[in-house]
């Protein structure tokens, strides 16, 4: 059976959801099956019902040149296009159509060169996406051209959403049944200009959408990196696998950025690592004591235990790569080559400096090897991307992490490795373990304020140029409850979310809350009874950690097509010099598995 496609309108829209939802196909196999109904019957909440922002249909695939808007008449837009990855699957299906923009509102169709997905099939039990041979960008303009304060709006006639996927239909149907009713991002205003707001907090993210969108020349040139941090929330993949994915379907896809030489514990999938590696011990910034050397931007590097330690990555057609690493005393040398032939190798000084090989790839290699010569070699990450332009996110999590301990990287690393990378948005998922660490009163609020203002300051100012988002903390329950008795809502779960979201108003960055888009107090349990959370009652699973990311996705998604049609209130900021860090966090613990 085929779900019919109805109006997107907004009483149509709860209609779909529950056509969609009676279709919901089970969850994939390391997922128990659904447990619907609930036990005790899901009541509509008083909170707006999940809201999937209107998309228009999907136009006939070709090349055909691309209608105009009045404002680039006579600038010519070529399709854009992206070569195939070697791991893409495709069975030739586009998104199912929409339903007709609002008639009031003239549309722009454009029409997209085939992109196949970014996507990697080693991903542990990771929802499959959706073929997108096609993606067809419907531009409603808006008649008036104008903000609510009467001015005029450069981006209200030009940005509008791509259809949604076919799992991201899923989703929403799961979001409903789930009460999720997801949620906008706060974008302040930081400098008001005279026909609106001249720069918001996702301004520079925002910009780059638009080159990608437009494929204009001058702001395509290079990928679009988004640097995410964050604890085991996104270190799991999941969460940012999906915003990634959804992001790509819109505006095409570089790479996969930076990489791990091994994964950061003896399982889990391999998306973001090595595809084969052997040799290597992991050391991250969660743990307990604070490990011998400093860490670079991904919070993790890996010391050779033996000679021969290898790490081999299935390349993609990338032109050329990066090695992080790091030179500590005694360590052998490594080596870098592909398809056997040696294309680098690294000199240590033994001084403990952070340093960076690059090299050239050759056309038609298969397989790129990172290779520990002696022992104690220790390699911090390895960049491979594409040329040319598209969305790259770089998942830079790991577990148990908070703030505070992100005080392990060292400002030489962050510096080089960070402006390397040179991100259009700076994204930070925290406050999980920040909260637990405040219900075991092993840390405060002033702490909490004081750690994420200096990691938002320390960031910022290696990256002046980029956007920044805090994303809250999801919902979580007390420690120590019992089974089978009623979950109790974590407390200082509440006042984390406000401690964050006041530091990245403050701050000039955009704020999103996870905790109230996924449902607000009671929704872990939600997840629970529907089989999408670990016996930790911490962590969720399955398509629970795909429901997050497509609801931190859709949001910045609806953030970019919504910007200039409202004028944020203006937020100054001191822009103060970061304050000191407390140390190096070794007093930290890592009990938390979050």
């Amino acid at each position: 059976m085929t779900v019919p496609e109805v109006s997107r309108g907004r009483g149509r829209a709860w209609l779909l959801a529950l056509l969609a939802g009676a279709l919901l196909p089970g969850c994939e196999s390391r997922t128990p099956s659904h447990r619907f109904p609930l036990t005790t019957p899901l009541v509509k909440s008083a909170a707006s019902p999940p809201v999937r922002p209107e998309s228009a249909p999907p136009e006939p695939t070709g090349d055909a040149a691309r209608p105009m808007d009045a404002a680039n008449a006579s600038a010519g837009v070529s399709p854009r296009g992206e070569a195939a990855s070697a791991t893409d699957a495709s069975d030739g299906t586009g998104p199912s159509a929409g339903a007709p923009v609002d008639a009031a509102r003239p549309v722009v169709a454009r029409v997209d060169a085939a992109r196949p997905v970014d996507a990697d099939p080693e991903v542990a039990g990771s929802v499959d996406a959706p073929a997108r041979p096609v993606v067809a960008r419907m531009e409603a303009v808006d008649p008036r051209g104008a903000n609510s304060h009467g001015k005029a709006s450069p981006t209200a006639s030009f940005r509008a959403l791509p259809p949604p996927t076919e799992r991201g239909r899923r989703l929403l149907a799961l979001g409903t049944r789930l009460m999720a009713p997801g949620g906008a991002v706060e974008d302040p205003c930081l400098e008001p200009g005279d026909t609106g707001c001249a720069r918001s907090a996702l301004t520079p993210f925002f910009t780059a959408l638009d080159g990608l969108a437009s494929g204009r020349a001058d702001v395509t040139k290079e990928p679009t990196v988004i640097a995410a941090f964050g604890n085991s929330l996104i270190a799991g993949d999941r969460i940012v696998d999906v915003v990634r994915d959804e992001l790509v379907y819109g505006f095409g896809g570089a790479g996969r950025g930076v990489l791990l030489v091994d994964r950061m514990a003896p399982y889990g999938g391999r998306s973001r690592t090595a595809a084969v590696s052997n040799g290597w011990e992991p050391r991250t910034l969660g743990e307990l004591r604070a490990p011998p050397h400093p860490f670079g931007i991904t919070g993790v590097y890996h010391v050779a235990t033996e000679a021969r330690a290898r790490g081999r990555f299935k390349l993609e057609g990338e032109p050329r790569g990066t090695l992080w690493w790091k030179d500590v005393k005694d360590a052998g040398r490594l080596a870098v080559s592909v398809d056997g032939a040696v294309l680098a190798r690294t000199e240590p000084q033994g001084d403990g400096a952070n340093r960076t090989t690059t090299f050239d790839l050759p056309a038609g290699a298969k397989w790129l090897d990172v290779t520990a010569e002696g022992k104690g070699a220790v390699v911090q990450g390895v960049v491979l991307e594409q040329d040319g332009p598209g969305i790259v996110l770089d998942m830079l999590g790991v577990p148990s992490a908070d703030a505070t301990l992100y005080a392990r990287i060292e400002e030489d690393a962050l510096k080089a490795q960070l402006q390397q990378r040179d991100p259009k948005l700076l994204l930070f998922f925290l406050g999980g373990n920040e909260s637990k660490r405040l219900e075991w009163k092993r840390t405060d609020l002033d702490t909490v304020r004081r750690d994420l203002t200096a990691l938002l300051r320390r960031t910022r100012a290696v990256s002046p140029g980029s956007a920044c988002l805090v994303v809250g903390p999801m919902d979580a329950v007390q420690d120590g409850h019992v089974k089978g008795k009623p979950l109790t809502q974590r407390p200082f779960l509440e006042s984390a979310i406000a401690a964050e979201r006041e530091v990245a108003l403050a701050e000039g960055c955009g704020f999103f809350n996870l905790f109230a888009a996924m449902g607000g107090a009671g929704s872990l349990a939600r997840f629970n009874q529907a089989g999408f959370m670990h016996d930790d009652l911490v962590h969720p699973r399955g398509q629970g950690l795909d429901l997050l990311g497509q609801l931190v996705s859709d949001a910045l998604l609806k953030g970019w097509a919504a910007q200039g049609a409202e004028l944020a209130p203006p937020l100054t900021s001191s822009r103060e010099e970061a304050p000191a860090w407390p140390g190096n966090g070794s007093g930290q613990t890592a009990e938390d598995v979050r």
